[in-house]
């Protein structure tokens, strides 16, 4: 499986660590390009959770960025919400992180974790939070509808 699927309760233990489910361990090792970090965890722009980013997935980033004037505010405002609070994370031999503070508290994280599959990247979450932003994207997903496809077909999701 090349993508993050299903989520997976976690508890941090006395130290502080964390084991990411095997399944995402293997995509991540999967994607990794030798002498990159596992991933890259940032917090997310618009939810209390942090996005855990393969470190070629998070590297790709940098391309819309490159197109703005470097020397722009948006180029200094992007860069900054993308760069400046982003950890290059490795596991330890037994798949453990140690989450950073300011993470754990953007996150409002305590003795468990919430690990959400969304396909290329993958979110740690409080698990009350983690079930009650799956319920909430259940819902708001009926109402998507997809570009058609060859034919002109559109369909919903859910």
């Amino acid at each position: 499986m090349s993508v993050f699927l299903g989520t997976h309760q976690n508890r941090i233990d006395a130290k502080g660590r964390v084991s990411i489910p095997a399944g995402f361990r293997t995509v991540l090792r999967n994607q990794t390009v030798e002498g990159e970090a596992l991933m890259v965890l940032r917090p997310s722009h618009t939810q209390p959770c942090i996005e855990a980013w393969p470190s070629a997935a998070f590297a790709s980033l940098a391309q819309p960025l490159d197109r703005l004037d470097m020397f722009s505010d948006e180029h200094d405002d992007l860069a900054a919400a993308l760069y400046a609070d982003a950890y290059p994370m490795d596991s330890d031999r037994e798949g453990r992180i140690i989450i950073p503070d300011f993470l754990r508290e953007h996150a409002g994280l305590s003795d468990s974790v919430a690990f959400m599959g969304l396909g290329r990247i993958f979110q740690i979450w409080e698990p009350q939070a983690a079930e009650q932003r799956r319920a909430e994207a259940r819902l708001r997903s009926r109402r998507v509808t997809l570009p058609g496809n060859r034919n002109g077909e559109t369909g919903g999701v859910a």
